[in-house]
């Protein structure tokens, strides 16, 4: 498996509120959706190999793909798009969840999707695909508790 860079912050709620301390800074959704391609551009290098329909997400209109790693003491996430913006999406996703032990992936809610607004100002279609991807998250950390 790849190196992964996740976690940045010490705590998934951590992650969340540093998330929305950054989202906060930005006056208009413009702005932000520019940020989220940006940090969808940090995500590490997807090897082609894992671009196989095992690791697809289904639930998504663009092409994902999201490996896990690990065990209930540290799972970690490998994950890309073929879209910008949900490769930002994903980077968010893998910044609160990825390197963290289940029991702390399941006792996290992930609240940062309606602190910064993304709840409201995504397309139905992206808000399907992030809560797919959001539910894999979850459903393997209870795989694997």
């Amino acid at each position: 498996m790849t190196n992964s860079p996740f976690p940045l912050e010490p705590t998934a709620a951590d992650a969340q509120a540093a998330i929305a301390e950054e989202f906060s800074f930005f006056g208009d959704w413009s702005e932000r959706y520019q940020y989220l391609i940006d940090l969808g551009r940090k995500l590490p290098t997807f090897p082609e190999e894992w671009k196989t329909e095992e690791h697809r997400l289904l639930g998504c209109q663009s092409m994902v793909w999201i490996v896990p790693e690990g065990d209930a003491d540290k799972l970690v996430f490998h994950a890309i798009s073929d879209s910008a913006i949900v490769s930002g999406l994903i980077y968010l996703a893998l910044r609160v969840y990825s390197g963290r032990s289940a029991a702390e992936i399941l006792a996290t809610d992930p609240d940062y999707v309606s602190a910064i607004g993304l709840a409201k100002h995504l397309s139905p279609t992206r808000s399907n695909g992030l809560a797919a991807m959001l539910t894999f998250i979850r459903d393997t950390a209870q795989a694997r508790q």
